[in-house]
């Protein structure tokens, strides 16, 4: 062991660079194995086993792997990390993904704020103005993933949050936020580290909670998407604060990929960050203009109409199948399954169609309808299905609203308006099992629930209303 760790401090600096090269090639390798539902397990794996691996590296490159402490606090955050890993269920990932993406931020928060006080950094300008940012960037994302978290735990409530003068306290505290950044570097108002740091502490935690809150659920994958990318940037600029390489090469690949994502997310819900950041889109309620919705389009007939949501389930040989939140609220992504499977051993073809948002996160339909047992093969994305559903015969949703609403199209001035939508309302025979009327998250009424001709409504708990049609069946 101490012949590996002399080796190691005396390697130069190119053999580290390298290495750290080739541990963050690892990491970028797993990130797109996780792009593919098929893949993802193993992207996961290979990207962890790289981390471990530059935990490693740095301890032994800095020498410090002989202090008992170390071996303390990562007993404790491999205990916590096993016993969340089996505790939390597949429904409260998000909640679960928005608290490391907090504890990410709250990290980079605490090494920027001993690196501005001197500690494990150098004195010169740099590396306090990065200390800093560390600060500000870590506190907002430890905070606002907090919030993100309350809210989707139902800790606090779901709805947007409006203050008095909401928008013109988020813009002061951002603008405190930088000018205490700046003012703390500053020869003659940096005597007092300790308290600057503090001080620019409760700012940005003041700016992450009071930017957060005002988020509604229709808005929220793309926050948690923004936050994870905040988290990366923090670490990065912590990084760059102590000189630590690994550190800011792996922050700025969690950074780019979240923005990434975020950009992504933004495209498939039609929104603009910018507004999202000024909490233009975010407010929830039912205008003239959503209740007065454009009539979906006219169906013919059909020459039998099915006088049950059972008969036409039976007649249909060509079935897809639409998952929400309402499904995972439920937790009857199971039932979901048995459903399919009794769609094929009636003789019909089965497809899953999966919205970008259709969860409360990014890929959240994909992972509860895999462990559930639903074949990869059997999901398709939006872009991929949407044109499908004309040509089906019948079409299944299970607690999905706002990602299957016609208004979308129709509509301006909603949280919706020109949203891409799964195209379900194309399809001639639709069954929709949803608890009750009221609209979705982002508060828009829904017209296909009122369409006459052609749609079943089956309201109550999506568990209990599937179990009752699979036992008729």
């Amino acid at each position: 062991m101490n012949r590996t760790i002399n080796f190691l401090l005396v390697l130069p600096d190119t053999a580290y660079y390298v290495i750290c090269a080739a541990l963050a090639l690892i990491v970028l390798i797993g990130i797109s194995l996780m792009s593919k539902v098929k893949t993802a397990v193993l992207g996961n794996r290979l990207s962890a086993l790289a981390m471990a691996a530059a935990i490693v590296v740095t301890l032994l490159k800095y020498e410090i792997l002989p202090d008992w402490v170390l071996y303390i606090g990562i007993a404790l955050g491999f205990l916590i990390g096993l016993w969340l890993a089996v505790k939390v269920k597949m429904i409260e990932m998000p909640q679960l993904v928005a608290l490391f993406n907090g504890l990410g931020g709250a990290a980079s928060a605490i090494v920027g704020f001993f690196a501005y006080l001197g500690i494990g950094a150098g004195d010169d300008l740099f590396s306090r103005i990065t200390a800093l940012l560390a600060i500000a960037i870590g506190a907002i994302t430890f905070f606002g993933s907090m919030i993100a978290a309350g809210k989707l735990h139902k800790l606090i409530n779901q709805k947007p949050i409006i203050l008095p003068f909401h928008t013109g306290i988020t813009v002061l505290l951002l603008v405190l936020t930088v000018a205490y950044t700046v003012f703390a570097v500053i020869p003659a108002f940096s005597g007092m580290p300790a308290l600057n740091a503090v001080a620019l502490t409760i700012i940005a935690t003041l700016f992450g909670i009071v930017f957060t809150v005002r988020v509604g659920g229709a808005d929220m994958p793309i926050t948690i998407s923004l936050l994870n990318s905040l988290s990366g940037v923090a670490g990065a600029i912590a990084g760059l604060a102590i000189g630590d390489l690994l550190l800011v090469i792996v922050g700025a690949i969690v950074g780019a990929s979240g923005l990434l994502l975020t950009r992504i997310m933004c495209r498939s819900m039609n929104r603009h960050l910018s507004a999202i950041l000024l909490g233009k889109t975010t407010a929830s309620v039912v205008t003239e203009a959503s209740a007065a919705a454009a009539k979906p389009e006219a169906k013919k007939p059909d020459e039998k109409p099915a006088a049950s949501p059972l008969e036409a389930m039976r007649e249909a040989k060509n079935v897809i199948i639409v998952p929400g939140y309402g499904m995972a609220v439920a937790q009857a992504q199971h039932l979901v399954r048995d459903l399919a499977e009794r769609f094929r051993a009636n003789g019909a073809t089965v497809k899953f169609a999966i919205h970008p948002v259709a969860g409360r996160m990014p890929g959240h339909m994909n992972v509860l309808l895999c462990e559930a047992g639903v074949d990869y093969e059997d999901l398709y994305e939006m872009s991929d299905i949407n044109d499908d559903f004309a040509g089906a015969d019948l079409t299944v949703i299970v607690g999905a609203n706002d990602v299957v609403n016609p208004a979308a199209r129709d509509t301006v001035g909603t949280p919706i308006s020109g949203m891409p939508i799964l195209n379900a309302d194309h399809c001639p025979r639709i069954v929709i099992f949803n608890y009750d009327m009221k609209p979705g998250y982002a508060g828009v009424e829904n017209p296909l629930y009122r369409r006459e001709e052609g749609v079943w409504l089956v309201m109550g708990d999506a568990a209990e209303t599937l179990k009752d049609i699979l036992n008729k069946w």
